[in-house]
């Protein structure tokens, strides 16, 4: 069954305050007039768009700073990559959700949606959720429930209280499509849907998993209500994602994916060198996976990335260093990850820890995470994986830049945590465990990777080697957050102004976030 819900007349919404992107976030980027919404067709346009100028609003900032990606070209002497924060880019990071997925899920939700076609609705609020936390967890408080309320100062939300309204967005998501499921059952939006082709019960799953995610993200700050979200999220019926069946992918809709586009083709992308200490060191069946050996001559088939922060003279110096494998694995077509269902099983090895009602076995969890991973990247050899596990050995490689002249972007290994699962270990160990293959499966989705580095302090990453950020960022620490733009100073001055003196520090990315709280992890 397939029905058309069609909306009424609307004005264009206006979203943020930023009078220079007036334009911009008054242009209808969905293919919807204003005159009329068919609430389907807004949902190709909003998940293409939540990769919307990925190479500068993630991974010329995020995918470096999780340990996963690091450019070779050097775009100017001081950029993100050694922490001169390049305020156009961030301004991408931070206006893109707004303009492609809040401001359609604005107009529809004043156009009816909400009472005219719940199922629907459900769907736009998971993908607002999933948007928008990848912008507060870049830079803290933001515009969001009054975001399309008024097209000047528009006043930013404490972390705390858009935590607290993913929460409440993610309960009516859940409840709508569950009473849509036990009353219809049908698929009204299967050809519209690059997720998981118009199943409900896919995107219940990955609603919980979800909820279970942003959960884990306040333990430190909020105790309390990270565990009763977490336990909601994991007592819900239809449970959470489990199998590779239930990945959150972006399907490719304009021909080549964003990852494959700025590593293949502007060879702008390389693997980063923290990955792969961890990847050789593990001995990793993932390494010949994920990563493509280095060309350059003298390290030529040898799996040797860029330490982030390294000092890059001209393009041709490091462009040939190991890449991710664009031939096998991160194809021109291959879907783009946002969640994979690895990180719910690690996510439920953590709540076992937190003594959670209803996580199970720590090591279970934990395992089952890395054989879920190895499964979603083709690994399907059993005794591999199992070899693999009881590992008990194994530890990170140092990393040697073998085309340098001088030995400054080399380290000693910083980590000796293993493989196996050792119920003696301290939960300190055990989370180091747990995050360092949680990290490993996560590849290459850098945006919640550098999240959970912040948040636990695992895995234990290569610091920046050119820390160009005259002492606002302590090279140890590393970057905390991305600094507010400055179209947000000069448009909308008294609510981003605001939003500063409540962050207990200097608009920088040296200040924590709320949640990026530092104290011990148990």
């Amino acid at each position: 069954m397939k029905t058309k819900y069609i909306l009424g007349i609307l004005a264009a919404a206006v979203l943020v305050s930023c009078t220079d992107n007036f334009e911009d976030y008054n242009t209808d980027t969905t293919g919807l007039g204003d005159n009329e919404i068919v609430i389907e067709q807004m949902f190709k346009p909003m998940q293409h768009e939540l990769f919307h100028d990925y190479q500068t609003a993630q991974n010329l900032g995020a995918d470096a700073y999780a340990g996963y990606m690091m450019s070779p070209t050097p775009f100017q002497a001081q950029y993100n990559l050694n922490y001169a924060f390049v305020d156009g880019w961030n301004n991408n990071a931070f206006k893109g959700m707004y303009n492609y997925v809040l401001l359609p899920i604005d107009k529809a939700g004043k156009s009816g949606a909400r009472e005219k076609a719940p199922d629907l609705w459900a769907i736009a609020l998971i993908l607002k959720v999933e948007a928008m936390h990848r912008v507060t967890d870049k830079f803290g408080a933001i515009p969001y429930s009054k975001a399309g309320a008024t097209p000047t100062l528009v006043p930013y939300d404490d972390q705390k209280d858009i935590y607290n309204q993913f929460f409440a967005e993610l309960d009516t998501a859940v409840s709508n499509l569950e009473t849509f499921l036990a009353n219809d059952g049908g698929t009204p939006f299967q050809s519209e849907d690059l997720f998981f082709n118009g199943d409900y019960a896919k995107w219940i799953k990955f609603a919980n998993s979800l909820r279970l995610r942003l959960a884990m993200h306040i333990v430190k700050a909020d105790a309390a209500t990270a565990k009763r979200e977490g336990e909601k999220a994991m007592a819900q019926p239809r449970g959470l994602m489990a199998t590779p069946a239930d990945d959150a992918a972006r399907a490719v809709t304009n021909g080549t994916s964003d990852l494959y586009m700025i590593s293949h083709d502007w060879d702008d992308n390389r693997i980063n060198a923290s990955i792969l200490s961890y990847l050789i060191g593990f001995n990793d069946p993932r390494l010949s996976i994920y990563a493509q050996p280095a060309t350059k001559p003298g390290m030529a088939g040898e799996y040797i990335g860029i330490r982030i922060g390294t000092a890059i003279p001209a393009k041709d110096d490091y462009k040939t260093y190991a890449s991710i494998n664009t031939t096998t694995t991160f194809t021109q077509t291959k879907a783009q990850q946002l969640m994979c269902a690895a990180e719910s099983w690690f996510l439920r090895a953590e709540a076992s820890l937190r003594g959670w009602q209803g996580a199970g076995d720590a090591k279970t969890n934990y395992e089952t995470g890395v054989r879920v991973s190895m499964q979603q990247w083709g690994v399907v050899d059993g005794a591999t994986v199992d070899a693999y596990l009881a590992d008990d050995e194994s530890t990170q490689v140092g990393y040697v830049d073998k085309g340098a002249k001088t030995d400054v972007n080399d380290s000693a290994p910083i980590s000796t945590i293993t493989i196996a699962w050792d119920e003696t270990s301290s939960n300190e160990v055990k989370l180091e465990r747990i995050m360092t293959q949680k990290w490993i499966a996560m590849f290459p989705e850098g945006m919640e990777a550098w999240t959970e580095f912040r948040r636990t302090g695992y895995p234990k990453l290569f610091p920046v080697v050119n820390n160009l950020s005259n002492g606002t960022i302590d090279t140890d620490i590393q970057v905390r957050r991305l600094a507010y733009p400055t179209a947000e100073y000069s448009t909308n001055g008294p609510s981003v102004q605001d939003a500063v003196s409540r962050m207990g520090g200097a608009d920088n990315g040296g200040t924590r976030l709320w949640w990026d709280v530092d104290k011990a992890n148990f």
